[in-house]
């Protein structure tokens, strides 16, 4: 089962990790993103291209369903403005065994900082930005292989 959801409400982690248990599975792997307060961070702001951004995670996650064999595989991603201490993204994989889930995790957290369309906007104060994409994203992607 894939679960791809780009919401604006707050991420509710009790309920997406008892949608990702299977009780065929051995393993759940979890990574829960959070917004950073790193040098004075009031607001992060996501926007994305709604529809295009969900097929690109889909994909992302029919990958890892693939390569390692998984049960389940989810993706919440929120949009909109947040602050430091909001949950931004959660992910979790389901396997027979926790290498399997591990892996595939590590993988989807890797490939949807540069495979799917989301841009972010960091509020300073009254000072607000754009964030670039960063060069270590695209390392971290690449370790994977190349994108399918």
């Amino acid at each position: 089962m894939i679960r791809v959801v780009v919401q604006d409400a707050p991420i509710d982690l009790a309920a997406e990790h008892a949608l990702a248990e299977a009780a065929d599975a051995g393993a759940v792997a979890t990574f829960t993103g959070l917004v950073r307060g790193d040098d004075g961070v009031t607001e992060l702001a996501l926007e994305h291209y709604p529809g295009a951004t969900e097929r690109a995670l889909e994909r992302l996650c029919e990958q890892a369903v693939e390569r390692w064999t998984l049960a389940k595989a989810v993706i919440v991603h929120r949009v909109g403005p947040m602050v430091p201490g909001d949950r931004v993204v959660f992910v979790a994989t389901t396997a027979r065994h926790r290498g399997a889930a591990l892996e595939a995790c590590a993988f989807l957290i890797d490939r949807l900082k540069t495979g799917a369309p989301f841009w972010k906007r960091e509020r300073r104060g009254s000072e607000a930005r754009w964030v670039e994409a960063r060069e270590s994203d695209d390392v971290a992607a690449a370790r994977w292989g190349a994108a399918g």
